[in-house]
């Protein structure tokens, strides 16, 4: 594999991984504030959304190819084989991941928020974004979470995706393409890749985190 094509994959596996990533995030992150400042939303809400973690990705991939497929109710959008519809997919994935980890980490100090607003003459509208900034080591540490989970699916990106060059092929799908052809030492190269890209963007947010 040339180094150009590398290059490509692996800004490929970047932009959908981060896309994915943040597109999950928009209404991951209030969601799971939003049932911390009541309590968790109580054991059958957790467990809906705690489910959401044992998500399998080839069934996602598989429900997304029906709706996106030419047959199916999305067909007209022409997403299918398509870095769209693998950030779709790979951000279905991400936000039960997301929203648990900001729901455990502000539950904690969900209730020393609200009782802080309301001692400076807060109204509870105002609470949920004081719970925003208060949690924000909590969102940094969910983001790592969901952006790992992201770059590093294989399944789901390609059903969807179908690992097309120039065009869909990420790090995991590539891997796997050159597992299958036996060339494993490409596999393993890529493979060292996409953990060095893994570690370096949850490091980063991890730092933030410390911040």
């Amino acid at each position: 594999m040339e180094a150009a094509e590398l290059l490509e994959i692996t800004l490929r596996s970047l932009g959908v991984a981060g896309s994915a990533t943040l597109l999950a995030a928009l209404p991951a992150v209030p969601l799971g504030l939003w049932l911390a400042l009541r309590g968790g939303g109580g054991p059958l809400g957790r467990a809906v959304l705690y489910a959401g973690l044992a998500l399998p990705p080839v069934v996602v991939g598989l429900f997304l190819y029906l709706l996106l497929s030419r047959s199916g109710p999305l067909g007209f959008l022409d997403l299918l084989y398509t870095p769209y519809a693998m950030v779709l997919a790979e951000a279905i994935l991400a936000f039960p991941v997301i929203a648990a980890f900001v729901l455990s980490g502000a539950r904690a100090r969900a209730e020393e928020v609200r009782l802080l607003v309301r001692s400076l003459g807060g109204r509870e509208d105002q609470v949920l974004p004081a719970l925003f900034f208060e949690s924000r080591r909590t969102l940094a540490a969910a983001l790592a979470a969901g952006f790992g989970g992201a770059i590093s699916e294989v399944g789901a990106a390609t059903l969807v995706g179908g690992d097309i060059r120039h065009h869909t092929r990420v790090l995991t799908t590539a891997i796997v393409l050159e597992t299958r052809k036996g060339e494993v030492e490409a596999a393993l190269a890529l493979g060292l890749i996409l953990l060095g890209v893994a570690l370096l963007v949850t490091g980063f947010l991890v730092i933030l985190e410390r911040e």
